[in-house]
């Protein structure tokens, strides 16, 4: 059908449209994930593309959903360019999560209308040249600026169903010279497995706006008819990297991607330059509101991490170890099916203190590595994670160790064959709230995804007694007095527990609070709990109050806020 004689079902991509894209594209990339994974042989062919889109869009539709049914389209486009930052699994993932970012900016501007779409793609170009270190002919990206080109030359008075049709169609066509404009893809036999991801996209936006499905071919690797194999594609060079680990006659490489916060323009660009002096397949990319996220395949992962140290504040840490199709590490999709089910089966390990602390996360279904009655560093981490039943493991380190060292955990334990994902539980009751939302079903990214969430969306804080007579940034505290310590400063000083815990409470509720939780500590009286709940149901009648026993030593309570 013409561009010209298309029945155009809507004009304009409103809030309810973006949502419907949304849901279709996680539904239509998890239908062909399979697909995707078999052609992904650039730029490192470990067969997990199609698995990280999915991943990706994923994080941004949970993203959507938290905002609410009721957020508008400024709000809903924000939402999703913030998860798809932040929840980005791979080069790819990262690229799509600009498209996102691109919607959500002129969505801010205005109605996606077809000059608001197509300013929509060609500022998502725009940015993914920005993001991407090195711009390479035959992928996602170079898709991507031909989409842009096309839409760009419509009447800038065209519907919107017409931008997204040309959108897709473009992307198809430019789909199909990928595999003459990269010698790895015509090895292979294949199209850029990015780009089809990208496509898929596009036609799930096509077909929300015009209600029509546009027929595609299936997409398959060449397979060398004398060895019935898929022709080869290459590991991480040993020129791109800095530190090389050798397995064999391959060097072994490693996919590291972390969020980074408090930098702007100017260190996004600098920390695309200290990532390309140590890896390739560089990606620094923001989601317009202070998010960003870094990706790079190098041989010296811990230096990745310490490249983002130096420039930000780095969280959310994934490395992987970056092997070929061919060595087993390749992802599989499908609908319902979740990474423990083919990975075979998911371990959750916490660090605690305290005999009542263990009871409650063993309770839940959690091991247990107890930091009260060993030395715990790195090593002994790692020793639990690899005696682990199951290959895959959500640790809750609770505050135990830094954030280097759990990096360096990661490492080792990935390099011992155990698929790893630290969590950022600061403090056993933000490991306790993240237990709560565990769902052994999902995916384990989808799990630690909510678990994570549920852990940042807990205030913690600590109530002790003084051991000595010390100067606090609040006043001098004598020995024996009571005191209140959010993260690891002191905020309240009270001549007992009792009335520093009050006045504790006081400030973590000053800022709103649904549910208190209070894991009282070995030296802790039966009546400091008693009295604390009573303040709480006294003062802030609609918040709910829980108590446990947890017997750690050093404190006299943990206190949680949901």
């Amino acid at each position: 059908m013409a561009e010209s004689e298309l029945e155009a079902t809507s004009t304009e991509l409103g809030v309810d449209e973006l949502r419907t894209w949304a849901y279709r594209c996680v539904d239509d990339l998890t239908a062909r994930c399979d697909e995707i994974n078999e052609l992904n042989v650039f730029p490192i062919p470990d067969s997990d593309t199609g698995t990280n889109l999915v991943f990706t869009v994923r994080a941004a539709v949970e993203s959507m959903r938290a905002a609410g049914p009721d957020a508008d389209l400024r709000a809903t486009a924000s939402a999703l360019a913030a998860g798809a930052v932040a929840g980005a699994r791979g080069n790819s993932g990262v690229i799509v999560s600009q498209v996102l970012r691109a919607v959500a900016e002129v969505a801010s501007r205005g109605c996606l209308d077809g000059a608001g779409l197509t300013d929509a793609l060609v500022r998502a170009a725009e940015l993914v040249v920005e993001v991407v270190s090195v711009p390479v002919q035959g992928t996602i990206v170079s898709v991507l600026a031909r989409v842009a080109e096309d839409v760009a030359s419509l009447d800038r008075q065209a519907d919107v169903a017409v931008v997204a049709r040309r959108a897709a169609e473009s992307a198809s066509s430019g789909l199909d010279r990928t595999r003459k404009q990269l010698p790895a893809l015509d090895a292979a036999g294949v199209v850029d497995a990015g780009a089809l991801g990208l496509r898929v996209m596009l036609d799930a936006l096509a077909t929300t706006l015009t209600g029509a499905v546009p027929s595609r071919q299936r997409y398959h690797r060449r397979v060398d008819p004398q060895t019935r194999r898929s022709a080869p594609p290459r590991l991480l060079p040993r020129a791109t990297a800095v530190g090389d680990v050798t397995h064999g006659e391959a060097t072994v490489g490693y996919e590291v991607l972390y969020g980074i916060r408090d930098i702007d323009d100017d260190g996004a660009r600098q920390l695309r330059l200290g990532l390309a002096e140590i890896g390739d397949s560089v990606v620094v990319a923001g989601d317009g509101d202070g998010g960003w996220s870094a990706h790079v395949h190098t041989a010296n992962a811990g230096l990745a991490v310490d490249v983002g140290l130096k420039i930000g504040n780095v969280h959310g840490v994934r490395i992987e170890v970056l092997e070929s199709a061919e060595a087993g590490s390749g992802g599989h999709c499908h609908p319902g099916d979740s990474t423990a089910d083919v990975r075979g089966g998911r371990d959750i390990l916490a660090v605690v203190a305290g005999d009542g602390a263990e009871g409650l996360y063993s309770g839940e279904g959690a091991s247990v590595l107890r930091s009260d009655r060993q030395r715990l560093g790195p090593a002994e981490l790692c020793a639990a994670i690899v005696e682990s039943n199951h290959p895959e493991v959500l640790v809750l380190p609770n505050g135990a160790l830094s954030a280097q060292e759990l990096v360096h955990v990661s490492i080792a334990s990935r390099n011992a064959g155990k698929d790893v994902l630290m969590l950022p539980s600061g403090s056993m009751v933000q490991g306790l709230a993240a237990l709560a939302v565990h769902d052994a079903s999902r995916a384990a990214v989808d799990d630690a995804f909510a678990m994570s969430e549920a852990a940042a969306g807990t205030r913690w804080a600590s109530l002790r007694h003084a051991e000595e007579r010390s100067l606090t940034w609040v006043g001098t505290c004598e020995p024996g007095d009571g005191l209140g310590l959010v993260g690891h400063e002191v905020v309240v000083i009270g001549p007992d527990g009792v009335t520093a815990g009050r006045d504790l409470l006081d400030q973590l509720l000053s800022v709103g609070g649904e549910m208190v939780t209070m894991l009282m500590g070995r030296a802790a009286s039966d009546e400091l709990g008693e009295q604390l709940t009573e303040h709480v149901r006294t003062r802030y009648p609609g918040v709910e109050v829980v108590v446990y026993h947890g017997g750690q030593m050093d404190e006299l309570a943990q206190l949680g806020i949901e």
